[in-house]
Parts: C-alpha cells; sequence; structure tokens
C-alpha cells in the first residue's frame, strides 16, 4: 500500500471506524448504482415567463399527466383525471375553487390525498427510501413516509384512512395537499438543467431565480441574456445600459424596482427633463403585461428607453474604441450621422433617420456622455451593486453554472461554438489570447468568473465586465452566433433591410451529422447515444422548421416560451426528457392563466420520443454513478485493509 493509498483510507476510517460501518455504506451504495437512473429535464429560453416556466417544471412537462392516466385510466373519466392534473399543477387554486364547487369538501379532501399518495408512489419507486425521504417536505415527512409505505392488509388499512382522517379532522388537510403536490412534481424531476437565457423580455426572471434556488438539483449553462445581466451584476455601464434598454422596452419596471430593487428615479429624472418635448414615438414599450406594483406612465417610460438607449450607444462607442481585438468598428455609428441632413452612413449605403432629436450628442465628440447621464449612471450602478436579491441570483449562477457542460455523456451550451464555413473550429482572440473549440470556451469561462469574483487577476483591459458585453453582441461570440446585433438600426432606421443580424455558418452546419459528432469529439464524447443540447434559436415549427439537427445528435431546444416569440415559433418552448429508457422532446402550447372562475386549462404537451437507449441505464452508468463506484471501491479496499490488520477498527 502506497503512502497515498496509507493516507486516504486513514481519512475514510474516520467516518466509517471498523468492517461493519464500511460494509453498511458498500451495500447501500451497491443497491443505489444498480437503481434505473433518474429523470433529467432541460429547458432553455425561459426569458422571465415564470408562471409558464413554474407550470412545466409541476407538471413535470407532461409526464404527471401521463402517470396520472396510466394510474387511474381505468376507474375514471377524462374530465376527473384533469382535474387531479390540476390539482398537481397549482393546489392553492384548485383547493380554493373546490372550496366553493364541492358539496362535501371533506370527502373531496380524502379522496384526493388517497390519488395524490398513488401519484408519489409511482414517481418515487426508482429512488431509495432515503433519497425520498430528504426530498419530502420537513414539516409532514413522517406522515407521507408512513402513507407511501403503508401495505394493503386490513391492520394497516385501518391506520392509513386513520391518518387521512385525523388530517381532515386537524383542519390541515389543505396544507397538507399543497405539500404533496410539491413533493410529487419535486421527486418527478431527477435533475434540472437550464441551457440559458432566464433573463430578459418576460416580465419575472427574479421569480424564476427564487424558485431555481430552492429546487434540489438544477445547473445553468449562461445564455447571452444571462452574460450582460451577470455583467451588470459587476457595476459595467455597457451591460448595465443594455439591461435596462431591454427591460423597459419590454415593460418590465416591477421586475426592476420591485423585485431587485434598483432605483430607476434618476434615469426617469434625467428623461424627463432632457426630453420634454420630445413624444419618443419609436421608443414606446411594449406592453406584453402591465405592471401591478410599479407603473409607469407610458410616455415617461418612452423617454426613459430613449435616454437609456442613447447612453448604450456611447458606452458602446467608447468600450468599441479601447477593446479593438473585439472587431466591432462598424458598430460604431454615432460619428457616421449627419446631424444636419438627419441621416446615418452605414456600409450599405445612406440612410434617413425617423428620429433626429439628439439634444444629449455632441457631434464634435458623439461618444461623451453629458454630465446629466455621468451622474444618472453612477446612481444607477450603485443600484445594480448594491442589489442584494441580484446579486444572490448572480451568485448562485455562477456557482451552479458555466458556459458548457458535459453530463451523463451529452454537451449542453446556449448558442454555438464558432466555425469556419468549412465547418473546422475558428481562432478567436479576446484579451491578446487566441483559442478555438473546448480550450476557448474554457478561456471564457475563466475571464468571465475572474471579472466578477477577481477582476485583477483576469487578463481583461478596460472596465471589469467588458468581456461579458462583448459574449453578448460580439461577432465571434459562443453565445451570440450572429455578425452584429443591429439596435440602433431597429431604434432610428425605418427600413427593415438595415435590421437583419445574419447568423454564422454554425447553424447551417450543425445540419451535417459528421458536424455534430466533430464538435461532440472536441468534448470528449464519442458514445452512440451522446448527443447535444443548444438553446438560443427559436425553432418556427409554424414554418416547417424541426428541433432535430445533424441525424438527431443535435437538438435545439428554444421554442418560443418567450410570448414575445409565440407568434413566429407557433409553439412554446420545449422541454427535452432523458430517462432511464428513452430521450423524449415535449413541445408545449402556450401557457393558459388562470380564468374568473378559478379554472385553467393545461394543453398538455407533444411527447415524441427520439432516441430509445440499446439498453436500461443505471446510477452506475452516470456522472455520480461513476463516483458511487469509486467510493466504494476504496471502502472495499478499507474493510480489506481492517482484515489484513493494516489499520485497526473502533467500535463506536
Amino acid at each position: 500500500m502506497t503512502v497515498t493509498d496509507q493516507n486516504l483510507l486513514k481519512n475514510l476510517s474516520k467516518k466509517y471506524p471498523n468492517v461493519k460501518s464500511a460494509a453498511e455504506e458498500i451495500v447501500n451504495l451497491s443497491a443505489i448504482i444498480n437503481l434505473p437512473k433518474g429523470t433529467e429535464y432541460f429547458l432553455s429560453d425561459l426569458h422571465g415567463e415564470h408562471e409558464a416556466f413554474i407550470h412545466m417544471l409541476k407538471s413535470a412537462s407532461g409526464v404527471i399527466k401521463g402517470k396520472i392516466d396510466e394510474i387511474f385510466g381505468y376507474d375514471l373519466r377524462g374530465p376527473q383525471r384533469n382535474e387531479i392534473a390540476s390539482l398537481v399543477y397549482n393546489a392553492k387554486a384548485e383547493i380554493a375553487r373546490r372550496k366553493i364547487s364541492e358539496p362535501d369538501f371533506e370527502k373531496w379532501e380524502r379522496e384526493s390525498i388517497v390519488r395524490l399518495i398513488l401519484i408519489l408512489r409511482s414517481v418515487t419507486n426508482k429512488y431509495t427510501q432515503s433519497k425520498v425521504r430528504k426530498r419530502l417536505p420537513k414539516s409532514y415527512a413522517y406522515i407521507i413516509d408512513e402513507l407511501l409505505n403503508a401495505n394493503d392488509s386490513d391492520n394497516m388499512g385501518n391506520y392509513y384512512n386513520q391518518i387521512i382522517n385525523t388530517l381532515v379532522e386537524l383542519d390541515i388537510a389543505e396544507e397538507f395537499i399543497i405539500e404533496v403536490t410539491d413533493a410529487i412534481s419535486n421527486l418527478a424531476t431527477d435533475r434540472l438543467h437550464i441551457i440559458g437565457d432566464i433573463f430578459d423580455r418576460g416580465s419575472h426572471p427574479d421569480k424564476i431565480m427564487d424558485y431555481l434556488m430552492d429546487f434540489h438539483d438544477v445547473d445553468f449553462q449562461w445564455g447571452n441574456h444571462d452574460i450582460v445581466w451577470m455583467g451588470a451584476a459587476t457595476g459595467n455601464w455597457v451591460c448595465i445600459t443594455n439591461v435596462l434598454r431591454m427591460n423597459i422596452n419590454y415593460n418590465n419596471f416591477d421586475m426592476l424596482e420591485i423585485g431587485y430593487g434598483i432605483n430607476l428615479r434618476p434615469l426617469a429624472t434625467m428623461a424627463a427633463k432632457v426630453y420634454a418635448d420630445d413624444p419618443c414615438e419609436y421608443f414606446i414599450p411594449k406592453v406584453i403585461e402591465e405592471n401591478k406594483y410599479d407603473p409607469v406612465d407610458i410616455n415617461l417610460a418612452a423617454k426613459m428607453n430613449k435616454a437609456i438607449s442613447i447612453c448604450q450607444f456611447k458606452i458602446e462607442g467608447q468600450r468599441i474604441k479601447a477593446h479593438p481585438e473585439y472587431n466591432m468598428d462598424h458598430r460604431l455609428l454615432l460619428d457616421k450621422i449627419d446631424y444636419e441632413k438627419g441621416t446615418v452612413k452605414l456600409p450599405m449605403g445612406e440612410y434617413p433617420l425617423r428620429d433626429t432629436n439628439f439634444p444629449t450628442i455632441d457631434p464634435n465628440d458623439p461618444y461623451k456622455l453629458s454630465e446629466d447621464e455621468e451622474i444618472m449612471l453612477n446612481a444607477i450602478e450603485a443600484g445594480f451593486t448594491q442589489s442584494e436579491k441580484l446579486q444572490a441570483h448572480i451568485k448562485y449562477i455562477f456557482t451552479h453554472g458555466a458556459l458548457y457542460s458535459v453530463t451523463n455523456g451529452n454537451l449542453l451550451y446556449h448558442g454555438c461554438l464558432p466555425l469556419d464555413e468549412n465547418g473546422d473550429f475558428e481562432e478567436v482572440t479576446i484579451n491578446n489570447r487566441t483559442a478555438k473549440g473546448k480550450e476557448l470556451l474554457d478561456y471564457l469561462d475563466d475571464q468571465v468568473r475572474k471579472a466578477y469574483f477577481n477582476p485583477e487577476t483576469s487578463d481583461e483591459t478596460g472596465r471589469p465586465g467588458d468581456i461579458m458585453w462583448y459574449l453578448w453582441l460580439g461577432a465571434k461570440s459562443p453565445l451570440f452566433g450572429k455578425d452584429q446585433m443591429t439596435t440602433f438600426e431597429r431604434c432610428f432606421i425605418a427600413d427593415k433591410a438595415t435590421h437583419k443580424e445574419h447568423t454564422v455558418p454554425y447553424y447551417r452546419l450543425i445540419n451535417d451529422r459528421k458536424i455534430c459528432e466533430k464538435i461532440l469529439k472536441e468534448f470528449g464524447l464519442e458514445g452512440r447515444n451522446s448527443v447535444i443540447l443548444n438553446g438560443h434559436v427559436p425553432v418556427k415549427i409554424k414554418d416547417g422548421e424541426s428541433p432535430v439537427k445533424g441525424g438527431g445528435k443535435l437538438f435545439i431546444i428554444d421554442g418560443g416560451m418567450s410570448k414575445a416569440y409565440q407568434k413566429t415559433t407557433g409553439i412554446a418552448g420545449y422541454t427535452f426528457i432523458f430517462n432511464s429508457r428513452y430521450m423524449a422532446l415535449a413541445e408545449h402550447k402556450p401557457y393558459q392563466p388562470m380564468k374568473e372562475d378559478g379554472t385553467q386549462e393545461f394543453v398538455p404537451p407533444i411527447i415524441t420520443i427520439v432516441k430509445n437507449l440499446d439498453k436500461r441505464m443505471l446510477v452506475g452508468d452516470t456522472d455520480l454513478g461513476k463516483e458511487l463506484v469509486r467510493e466504494r471501491n476504496e471502502l472495499k479496499d478499507l474493510v480489506k485493509a481492517y482484515r489484513n490488520g493494516e489499520l485497526k477498527e473502533h467500535n463506536r
């Protein structure tokens, strides 16, 4: 035995001091390793749609409804099964409705508890009892565990019924029902992967993050909309102005001011002063949802939108000049404006501006911020850096996330891999470092972390967080995947030909199976069942597009959860499901809010199996399983060392 092995076993013996304790854990690990793999769920591009997202989790993307139909298909009609599903998806709302509609509400409570326990048994049948107990709500864990494990004998039947009757008599059945429905959803999803873009467009990414921080097992692959928020959390002005422009444009004042506590009064005051007589008609926000707590007059919101947009274009110009390696000089447009003629010169020609009121721009130094703009941005920066909730959310995204992930034989990333026209990995130079493929993503991941946690150690020049801004919109960014972001053109030029953003070769090349296999190989994945899971680009189902690329080696799972995209895509998002037997795509219809009568229509997703596994996948076949096998082997060595007298046993 080497010194290293001996030290390892000595440390292990502190936890397992004798053969009996070590052997008990070996038995436990051996049993776990041979259980079926838990179900993984993959979602992307949530874009602040908290109600739709939480519904997807509560319903396990349609899997819960399938189990309800399987369990009760012979005993209950379709409408009754739908009512059980509604209870699982939104217990509080369904209980409130039933209190009014049920002639015998206590009978309904008893029946509901029995049915919910049957569903819970179904979703827990491939877990150890120990794992189930850990995920049960603490307040009712003992009672739920007893109900789950009661058998059908007469004695246990009486015991079972007495537990339920007592819950009703003590008037805690409602709370118990809510806890059981939460446990069903919690245990139906063994692991959750968010493949980017929690933020922007939709009204409440803050509520999504609150929910995810309470979830038992979640990881993130950062998206371009996440990365710009991560940059804003460093206090970086170019990221802050982008974040504010997008969210003011979507009327998300409740989230900004109430959710994250960012005081927008300095911006409102400056905008009202500078653009007092300007209608700002091309900056009127899209009102998809009304603000409940912080309604802002639409005319003032338009002025705020224009004010922060001008600040964005100025600061972007400053950052472009500070980073010539970003190769973004073609996006320097404020100095291409003829302020007397009201036109702007683009590479494709000269275009009239539909808005020519620029009171804060000095034509001789167009990228210089005015004194009012400087004062406002200093105040707004403090709002981002001092927001406790925002900083907690961003730190969680860092600690549970990465630019990409390799998990259980699959490759997960949000945007793309920079490829040239021939399908070779393209070299990208950032901070004087040139890299491509996996090496590029590893380097960028490292630089993003340093920019937030330890900027003095990064390779970045200029203000910390500039790297996040580049990843948000850079032509060679693996999170963006387009030649340019035409925000200025969409704001100021009527001709839509100038608004076009052309995608990089990656999105054409991934239709080729060999290219997808090449990408997988770059990350050490050559297994027959390995696939790439990709978000970012909405799949236009209504136009005949398919989320399946490269002969089934890559899946784009952005189907348009954001309401802003649903007219374009025709659906409302995908979930990729990976359980012990198959991989599947769930195609979701738009989420329907609750009606005035308390009812809610839940259209089940269309679930399509895209790959059947050759054999049932066990825990031992997963990344976690490999760790458990290693632990088991170490424990076997420990038992051997005890029996050979190399280590002394203790009886504690």
